[in-house]
């Protein structure tokens, strides 16, 4: 398994999201400990997704999963068959020529464009792994026209929280 690991999913197995489910919880636990054990994991060049991940003090406790994680990373990010670096070129403060789809990127949250740019620049077009922030719900589909899929590990908690946040809007479409 090769994945692009949004930071939400690591806050989620560190039990940092008190709103999502057991279930949600156990499934960032188990992507993460698969990527871990015999995956690899995909970051930028310019430790992005490193530093974003080390700006959550939750992450620094090594006694929690996510934690745990990134540990595993640091340790590996030099380590061809365990972390894959791309280059990403920025063009302003979280704009990337890489990011895949121009339309879509000025409606994206800015932080989390490195993710969708980092799948795209790969050869793998891995995809992003995507634990319970329901924005990505409506970036999905114009990010798979582009040869860039998002694996929701928690879709249930992820609509729950799209309810909440867009009441007025219609239920989002999971990819299949």
């Amino acid at each position: 398994m090769r994945a692009v690991i949004d930071t939400n999913v690591l806050r989620v197995a560190s039990g940092q999201h008190a709103d999502v489910s057991s279930e949600c919880v156990l499934e960032c636990v188990l992507h993460l400990r698969a990527v871990q054990q015999s995956g690899i994991a995909v970051i930028d060049d310019n430790r992005r997704i490193l530093k974003e991940y080390m700006r959550n003090p939750s992450l620094l406790k090594t006694n929690q999963v996510g934690g745990q994680f990134l540990k595993w990373l640091l340790q590996n990010q030099s380590n061809q068959t365990r972390v894959e670096q791309v280059r990403l070129t920025e063009t302003a403060e979280n704009c990337y020529m890489e990011f895949p789809d121009k339309a879509l990127e000025p409606h994206f949250d800015p932080p989390d464009r490195k993710f969708a740019a980092v799948a795209n620049a790969h050869a793998h077009k891995p995809p992003v792994l995507q634990a319970a922030d329901c924005k990505w719900l409506d970036w999905w589909p114009a990010l798979r026209v582009k040869g860039v899929e998002v694996k929701f590990l928690c879709p249930d908690d992820a609509c729950q929280f799209y309810r909440k946040k867009f009441p007025g809007k219609p239920d989002p479409a999971l990819p299949s």
